[in-house]
């Protein structure tokens, strides 16, 4: 499964790498949200909570629909600033339809890839939102109705809460990882230019590629979707705070954007889905358990195997192709013999694959 951006005669020009001050604080406000998501970030998320004002904590409590489970398209802009100043500007200049359909998204939409209208104008969207919020609890249903019948009043709000946010702890925080973005950003505009769109991508992530045609970039992630960039083109913006996840803006009507991880310090890079599915199939069958927990122990031929488990040479040999094709076995030769062991490095890989897969 893959989120597709097709990009057929896109000019590399319409092609942009740039930080965003606003795309990393929406990062930030994630990490603070659900900081075990981000085990390399505790550190960071326990000293700046913990020096919030109750006021201000009780606030982005309030409005963290926009950034925990996901991240809200209005937190990852087109066409990122300068400043957090300019790209606020940017989004006050939103009308208050998209912007309400664009907020709700993230927690109320049937479908991300599919064209809603905005509860705003549509009784039954309306209706549909306010249900879906309710479900969510007390207080997201409070400022659901808040945004649906103030929607300017609690725009106001928000970009407020967001300066304070700035004014409180990302200022410092902007300015520490700001020269690190920029430079990363500087260096994968170079690559683009020099060997092309294709070793671009890699080198952001390793679950982006390009297409064998050339007229799709290629998201390696669970959530599936499909989107254009051949008119606006297509913006990518590193972040500091975002591994394990990779955002993918692909709605209906806006320019794509992904939002990218610099640098993964907690793990190796991310096994593709396609391998930890694998994985995960290999090791279903409880005949295969079983042979894993003597493989661990030790080198072992297919005859032994056999013998100790009552089947035949040509059973084991069928699950020892299964387990060696997801990558969980090492063999040898030993004179006439072959040996198998389970790849104990692999296994103990799988979990962190596994939820890393899932948060990507």
């Amino acid at each position: 499964m893959a989120s597709v951006i097709d990009i057929p005669g896109l000019p590399p020009e319409r092609i942009v790498f740039s930080p965003s001050p606003l795309a990393e604080l929406g990062a930030a406000l994630h990490v603070l949200s659900e900081p075990g998501h981000h085990p390399g970030l505790h550190g960071w998320a326990t000293a700046t909570a913990s020096g919030l004002k109750p006021d201000l904590a009780d606030r982005l409590h309030e409005a963290d629909f926009l950034w925990r489970s996901a991240r809200s398209d209005l937190l990852l802009p087109a066409v990122p600033g300068a400043t957090l100043a300019e790209e606020l500007d940017a989004l006050d200049r939103i009308d208050d339809e998209a912007f309400v359909a664009a907020a709700f998204e993230i927690a109320c939409s049937a479908s991300y890839a599919r064209h809603t209208p905005s509860p705003l104008v549509d009784a039954g969207e309306r209706a549909r939102v306010r249900e879906m919020a309710a479900a969510r609890g007390p207080r997201q249903a409070a400022f659901t109705d808040r945004m649906l019948a103030d929607p300017d009043g609690l725009r106001v709000w928000l970009r407020r809460l967001l300066e304070d946010c700035d004014q409180a702890f990302f200022a410092d925080t902007w300015r520490r990882v700001r020269i690190q973005l920029a430079a990363d950003a500087r260096h994968k505009a170079e690559l683009l230019q020099r060997k092309g769109l294709a070793e671009a991508l890699a080198s952001a992530s390793a679950a982006l590629s390009l297409s064998g045609d050339g007229d799709s970039i290629l998201v390696d992630k669970l959530a599936g979707g499909r989107t254009t960039a051949s008119g606006d083109g297509v913006t990518f913006i590193p972040t500091a705070f975002g591994w394990p996840h990779l955002f993918v803006v692909h709605a209906p009507g806006w320019r794509p954007v992904i939002q990218y991880p610099i640098a993964a310090p907690e793990l190796p890079p991310p096994a593709a889905l396609e391998l930890v599915q694998r994985r995960l199939d290999a090791l279903a069958h409880p005949m295969r358990m079983r042979l894993c927990r003597t493989l661990a122990r030790g080198p072992h031929t297919t005859g032994e195997l056999s013998e100790s488990y009552g089947i035949t040479p040509p059973e084991v040999s069928r699950h020892i192709a299964v387990l060696k094709k997801a990558g969980l076995l090492t063999t040898r030769r030993r004179g006439r013999y072959v040996l198998h062991q389970l790849d104990l490095t692999s296994v103990a890989r799988l979990g962190s694959d596994f939820l890393e897969s899932v948060l990507r």
